[in-house]
C-alpha cells in the first residue's frame, strides 16, 4: 500500500501546476492533503476509484485537510473534538482494518510567535488524541508538522534556533509525542540522511536546496515492521513543500 502527503498550499492553484500529473503517475492508495483551501463545492479534483474526505475550515480559503483513498474505511473522524482547531479543519481520522491514519495540518505559530500558547495546546491535545487510538490498533499520522524536529531537518539551524518552526517549545513537542511510544520514520531510516520537505520562496530557496523537512510520516514503534520504504519527493513542485510517501506491507 502505497499513501502520500501532501501540504499543496492550495489545492486549487496547485491543480494547475502538475497535481494530476504527479496523482495519477504515482497511483497511491491513499493520497492525503493539507491546506486544501477549499470547500466541496469548490473542488473540482475527484479522481475516479478514490473516496473523498475534506476537512474544510470556517474561515474561507484557509487550512483545511482532504483524504483521497482507493480503500474504504470503516469509520471516519473529523476533528479531535475542540472547537479552535476543528473549526480550522485541521485534522481527519480514517480508520481501516489494520491502523488509523491521521491527517494532520498543525497550526503554525505564526513569525512573531503570537500563536505558540494556542499550539501548545494543540500539540498535548493531539499527543493524548494519538495515544488513546493507539490502545486500539496501530497508529499512521502523516502530515505538515510545522517544525523541524532536529538540527540535520533544517538547512542554517544556528541561524534558525527561536524562529518559528524552530522553537525550543515546538521542538520539544515533537520529542514528547516520539517519547510516547511513537517515531518518525523518516529519520528512523535514514539516520544521517538530509532530506527537506519544505523552502521559503524567497531568495530562490528551493534552488539552492535551503530547506526545512517538517512534513511526516509519524507511526508507532510496532508498525515499523510493515514499513518497506520511506519517499520525498524532492523533485515535484507545484507548493513549496513536496510531497511524501510511505509504502506499507500489510
Amino acid at each position: 500500500m502505497k499513501i502520500i502527503s501532501w501540504n499543496v498550499a492550495g489545492l486549487r492553484a496547485c491543480l494547475k501546476k502538475g497535481l494530476i500529473e504527479f496523482f495519477e503517475k504515482e497511483d497511491a492508495d491513499i493520497f492525503c492533503i493539507q491546506e486544501s483551501k477549499l470547500t466541496m463545492e469548490q473542488n473540482t479534483f475527484h479522481p475516479q476509484g478514490y473516496s473523498e474526505y475534506l476537512f474544510p475550515a470556517i474561515k474561507k480559503g484557509y487550512s483545511g485537510t482532504l483524504i483521497y483513498s482507493k480503500v474504504t474505511p470503516l469509520s471516519v473522524k473529523y476533528g479531535i473534538d475542540d472547537i479552535e482547531y476543528d473549526s480550522e479543519g485541521r485534522t481527519i481520522t480514517l480508520e481501516f482494518t489494520d491502523f488509523y491514519l491521521v491527517n494532520v495540518y498543525v497550526p503554525n505559530i505564526k513569525r512573531d510567535l503570537s500563536r505558540m500558547e494556542s499550539r501548545m495546546r494543540f500539540e498535548d491535545l493531539f499527543r493524548n488524541y494519538l495515544l488513546s487510538l493507539k490502545k486500539k490498533k496501530n497508529v499512521v499520522v502523516c502530515g505538515d508538522f510545522n517544525v523541524a524536529h532536529e538540527e540535520i531537518d533544517i538547512k542554517n539551524y544556528k541561524a534558525n534556533i527561536g524562529n518559528a518552526g524552530f522553537t525550543y517549545e515546538e521542538r520539544g513537542k515533537m520529542t514528547e509525542l516520539l517519547q510516547a511510544g511513537f517515531v518518525d520514520s523518516y529519520r528512523y531510516f535514514n539516520p544521517n540522511t538530509i532530506g527537506y520537505t519544505w523552502w521559503s520562496y524567497i531568495g530562490n530557496a528551493r534552488i539552492k536546496d535551503i530547506g526545512w523537512r517538517i512534513d511526516y510520516f509519524i507511526v508507532n514503534e510496532d508498525f515499523l515492521k510493515h514499513i518497506n520504504e520511506t519517499l520525498i519527493y524532492k523533485d515535484i513542485y507545484g507548493s513549496d513543500h513536496c510531497p511524501i510517501g510511505l509504502i506499507i506491507n500489510l
